[in-house]
């Protein structure tokens, strides 16, 4: 019988391969390019964050209160969230040509790195020790089932916005089907019956 808690990877491990998605992306973004670009990445890279953080409120934090519900990383995360949001809806609102939008992005980011580093450094390891790889593994396949819910109607626009953004970079689309061919190649050898 197919098992996706045992195809998927752990929540930890699909929250740190999150946090690389938006990293690199923004790696991607520079000044000088052209609006349209600058628009494209800050797009992909806000939407990611949307929808990162609504499957770490909705998942990976209630599952780390009901273990541990003082843990001051987890007590600070929603607020900065929700700084986040603020950030992201004023980036939104501003043009990709106003010199604005290069320091709303940069300033979002720095919240972001902040943000990671908080959570690779301690809330990640804590999860790991507390919470068994079965465990782990069932909240990365629930993470998995509502990311598909939540990407579903922005996979589209999400798509396009990472063609735009990534145009320039030849080493990003390598790795982009690299990626895609090994996670095709994985999933393949898990879902044939042993």
């Amino acid at each position: 019988m197919f098992a996706l808690k045992k195809l998927s990877p752990t929540i930890t491990d699909m929250i740190r391969f999150d946090h690389s998605h938006v990293l690199v992306t923004f790696h991607q973004y520079t000044v000088g390019a052209t609006p349209k670009v600058k628009k494209a990445l800050a797009d992909t890279i806000a939407s990611a964050l949307e929808i990162h953080a609504t499957l770490e409120e909705e998942i990976f934090y209630p599952a780390m209160r009901s273990i541990d519900n003082g843990e001051p990383v987890l007590l600070k995360s929603v607020p900065e969230h929700n700084e986040m949001r603020r950030l992201i809806s004023e980036l939104r609102a501003t043009p990709p040509g106003d010199v604005r939008h290069d320091q709303l992005l940069q300033e979002l980011m720095r919240d972001v790195i902040h943000h990671v580093a908080d959570e690779e450094t301690v809330l990640l390891p804590h999860a790991e020790r507390l919470l068994s790889k079965d465990r782990l593994s069932e909240l990365g396949a629930e993470m998995t089932r509502r990311r598909i819910e939540l990407v579903g109607p922005k996979a589209g626009k999400l798509a396009i916005d990472t063609a735009v953004g990534f145009s320039g970079s030849t080493a990003a689309w390598a790795l982009g089907i690299l990626g895609a061919l090994t996670a095709a190649t994985l999933l393949t050898r898990k879902a044939k019956p042993a």
